[in-house]
């Protein structure tokens, strides 16, 4: 009894997209079986076919949950009819939609595309998706490429679109719009045209109609090569990165909400296109993208800007020096209201503590006549020697110790120490009923505070506090 083959499959099914599509899939882990995918329609060939390949080509065989999405971005008289098209064909296919038309027609093209993925977004968010699908393929890969080169882009740019950024999937990148049109026919199916696609005024059109047509012609085979140098460009990236995950331990000294803090030598041992690349991608964690000239200024600030001097980046993003620390510093769009400084005052040589504040840094501050224990810096004073009241401050202008070797200005002091004015602004002093400064905490002791002899000692110790 002759066995039976495999069922046969249907035109569109035969097809080089309709072959590969699935196995795709399964290679790249784009899309998995079982997962919500919202998938953005707008009604042209490329997002019906992705539709079609998700719905009848895997849906049943995957369980896929599919929703489609289109927006109407109110940009021509008659795009309400693309609306209500994509609508009636989501009813004849059984997939549920989401639509919605912007109240007020963009300005531009990147405009378009930033209020179309902010509502893509909000229906992945909202339905729960595992994946957010579009129907770019391998032709605009090639038309971004040649975009960005003819504006001068770096590398990062020529790797051009992503397949995929979070739950943002791309499944036809890799598949030219001849494959996409083939199957489009084998499948029967219909869609709308965009009249602004043949539009040259738009310099993506010019890109897809005049441009790649004459590389062509020029160079068969000039579109496959742009996409392939986007997938060179991607794979030096991914090397770029894991070379900055090796050097980013050496160079970072601290990263907190809105300030990263850099070591500048590590920085200035790098080669200088190493140095820019390290530098940029600390700025991106802050949302900061420079252009070139941005980060060349960046560059050699670093490098030659003076300690104490900063310059703007983009994005808001301050950079500052302090000594040998490069400081990355996004500024709030509303500043925290600081706390106010509060000095603390010493009256006698006996046992107390208390709070002071310095720079909106909050300080337990205690003495006694013997030693405490606990956290932060402590020092022991010759009770006979002081001259009380003693209190805790911020450092003032003009402020001078005595050392061993004659008097000098905190401001000096500072900086042979290389104490940054952010950690100056912070830095808590001790002084008498003189005004002598007796010591600043962290930094120095005054010649004018010399050891406890044999006796009693004042011992006062400072530690950091959380305000209330």
């Amino acid at each position: 009894m002759q066995q039976a083959g495999p069922p046969a499959l249907a035109p569109h099914e035969a097809t080089p997209l309709g072959a590969r599509f699935p196995r795709h899939l399964r290679e790249t882990g784009l899309i998995r079986a079982g997962q919500t995918v919202v998938v953005a329609v707008s009604g042209g060939m490329d997002s019906v076919v992705l539709l079609h390949l998700l719905h009848f080509r895997l849906g049943e065989q995957w369980a896929l949950r599919l929703v489609a999405a289109h927006l109407d971005h109110a940009m021509r008289d008659d795009s309400a009819a693309d609306g209500r098209w994509v609508a009636g064909l989501c009813r004849a296919w059984g997939v549920p939609l989401v639509r919605a038309r912007a109240r007020r027609p963009p300005r531009s093209e990147a405009a378009a595309r930033a209020l179309r993925y902010r509502f893509l977004r909000t229906v992945a968010l909202r339905r729960r998706a595992h994946r957010l699908a579009t129907g770019h393929h391998a032709d605009d890969q090639a038309e971004t490429v040649l975009f960005r080169i003819i504006r001068g882009t770096g590398l990062r740019g020529l790797a051009g679109i992503p397949e995929r950024r979070g739950r943002l999937v791309r499944p036809l990148l890799r598949f030219p719009r001849a494959q996409i049109a083939e199957y489009a026919a084998a499948a029967g199916l219909s869609w709308r045209e965009d009249p602004t696609n043949v539009l040259v005024g738009y310099a993506r059109n010019r890109l897809r109609h005049e441009v790649l047509p004459r590389l062509e012609a020029i160079q068969p085979g000039a579109a496959r090569a742009l996409v392939r140098l986007a997938e060179h460009a991607r794979h030096a990236e991914t090397a770029w990165d894991a070379v900055l995950d090796m050097l980013e331990p050496a160079v970072l000294l601290e990263a907190r909400e809105g300030a990263i803090e850099l070591a500048r030598p590590v920085l200035l041992s790098y080669h200088a296109p190493v140095r820019a690349r390290v530098l940029r991608r600390f700025l991106r964690r802050l949302h900061s993208v420079p252009d070139r000239a941005g980060t060349r200024a960046a560059v050699e600030f670093i490098r030659t800007g003076a300690s104490g001097g900063q310059i703007q980046v983009a994005g808001g993003v301050t950079l500052e020096r302090e000594f040998d620390r490069i400081r990355l510093r996004r500024r709030p769009l509303q500043p925290e209201p600081r706390a106010a400084e509060r000095p603390l005052v010493i009256g006698e040589a006996g046992a107390g503590e208390g709070e002071a504040v310095i720079g909106g840094r909050g300080l337990a501050v205690r003495w006694s006549l013997a030693i405490p224990g606990g956290p932060g810096p402590a020092e022991a004073f010759d009770p006979a020697a002081l001259r009380f009241p003693l209190v805790v401050r911020a450092w003032r202008p003009g402020d001078r110790i005595r050392l061993a070797y004659g008097t000098k200005k905190l401001k000096k002091l500072f900086a042979e120490r290389r104490t940054g004015r952010t950690q100056r602004a912070l830095a808590p002093v001790l002084a008498d009923a003189a005004g002598r400064v007796l010591w600043v905490v962290g930094v120095a002791r005054s010649a004018d505070a010399p050891p406890p002899p044999q006796g009693p000692a004042l011992t006062i110790a400072v530690s950091d506090v959380e305000l209330g």
